[in-house]
């Protein structure tokens, strides 16, 4: 019942709409009427210049009424071509993934990311050095140690004398970066 009254009243919608471009035409004929007979009177035209008006004046109304629904049509296809394509802007200021295509504006137009299947986008800085590395990404230490004792006693002798090495190696590799 209540999608009857909905086809119902779109019906009634469309009928209104139609009946009002129609009264507009009704007012554009009756208009170029009065100014053809007006300039016949007042201008002093001959019976023939006032048909040729009122010819000219049907044939710009007919010509308007005939292209207002192809102009129409064409404003909402591209209406809706660029309401289908401006998705919900997306933020990535502290990184995030894509899952699906995405366009993005680059200097020489447009870019695509996600394409071929997820993709991640990382926020970049630069370090002390001036290279531009990931954001918040520390480097990686390795410290290689080789150890030569005797036995296990002189080993645990020798841990605090490894452990400051250690130190040591960490704090010049978080100073570098």
């Amino acid at each position: 019942m209540a999608d009857s009254l909905d086809n119902f009243s779109s019906s009634l919608g469309d009928v209104q709409g139609e009946l009002k471009r129609v009264g507009d035409l009704a007012d554009g004929v009756g208009r170029s009427l009065s100014n053809a007979l007006r300039g016949a009177v007042t201008d002093g035209k001959s019976l023939r210049s006032v048909l040729a008006d009122v010819a000219s004046a049907f044939a710009d109304i007919a010509l308007k009424a005939a292209l207002k629904p192809v102009g129409d049509l064409i404003s909402g296809a591209v209406s809706s071509l660029f309401q289908a394509t401006d998705p919900p802007l997306m933020k990535f200021a502290k990184g995030g993934v894509l899952s699906a295509p995405s366009y993005f504006p680059m200097s020489g137009g447009l870019g695509l990311a996600g394409e071929a299947g997820p993709e991640a986008i990382v926020p970049l800085s630069r370090g002390s050095d001036g290279r531009l590395g990931i954001a918040g990404a520390q480097p990686s230490v390795t410290v290689n140690f080789n150890v030569t004792a005797s036995d296990a006693r002189s080993f645990a002798a020798s841990e605090a004398e490894l452990s400051a090495i250690l130190l040591r190696a960490v704090k010049r590799g978080t100073r570098a970066s």
